[in-house]
Order: structure tokens, then sequence, then C-alpha cells
């Protein structure tokens, strides 16, 4: 992995705490990981919010550990969503036909500087603007 700063989508955080796909579980979780120790992790506001909510509907976590689990990562780089990224998300929904919550992950990535975004709601390997989409789950071979 690059020196460069990397965004987690919500769907690799519920990964790391959903044992259903366990492929894919040590996958996100050996990302986060990585990306923790590096100090390259970033993450946005609008992810955290999606994590809880989506956390009480699709995991099997108590209300307090997913409390827990949300609080933790409040306490990672964190890009706050605010008026300049709704605006470019607007922007961003109409050029790369995209819908506008992907598109305001995409702005949230390139306002923090992110090379990359880890998702996978986009299409692996296009880059938006500045930020190079990967899906962490995709193999090769």
């Amino acid at each position: 992995m690059n020196a460069g700063k990397a965004f987690l989508d919500t769907n690799v955080l519920l990964y790391t705490r959903s044992a259903a796909d366990p492929g894919k579980q040590a996958r996100a979780l050996q990302l986060f990981h990585d990306c923790a120790a590096s100090g390259s992790i970033l993450l946005s506001t609008q992810v955290v919010q999606e994590f809880f909510a989506a956390g009480i509907r699709k995991l099997t976590l108590s209300r307090r550990e997913l409390g827990q689990a949300t609080a933790a990562l409040l306490e990672l780089p964190m890009v706050l969503i605010g008026p300049p990224h709704i605006s470019k998300a607007m922007e961003y929904e109409e050029r790369y036909q995209v819908s506008f919550w992907d598109a305001l992950i995409l702005a949230a990535a390139e306002s923090g500087g992110a090379e990359v975004l880890y998702t996978e709601e986009l299409n692996h390997g296009q880059q938006y603007g500045t930020v190079l989409v990967r899906n962490p789950f995709v193999t090769t071979g």
C-alpha cells in the first residue's frame, strides 16, 4: 500500500463487523488495520452515520457494541460533510452518473486528499477526479 490517504466506504466498515462472509470480513479487517497502522485511513461523517444506521439493521452486535464501534470510528481522521461537499456531490452525480450518496463519498474522499477509495459501490479501477476506486474484494487470477 502506498503512503497516500485511503478513504474507506461504509460497506468495508460493515464487513469488519460481520461474519456473514468470512473472506470479506478477513479482507476488510486487514485493509482497515493496514490503513489505520500506516496513518492513511480517512472516513467522513456520512460514512460513520451510515455505519451506525446500517449496523442496527444488518449486524448482530448489541446496541452497546455498535455504539462503541461507532465511537471508535469517530476518533479516526474525518472529513466533516458541509455545503461544499454537497455542491460537489451534485456536480459528480451528474458527471459520473452515480447516486447522490456515492457522489458525496467521492466529494469527501477528494476533499480529504484521498488517493484511493475502497468500496464495492463504484467501478473498480475507475478514476473519479483525483480519486481511484478499488474494490478490496475483487480477486485476480
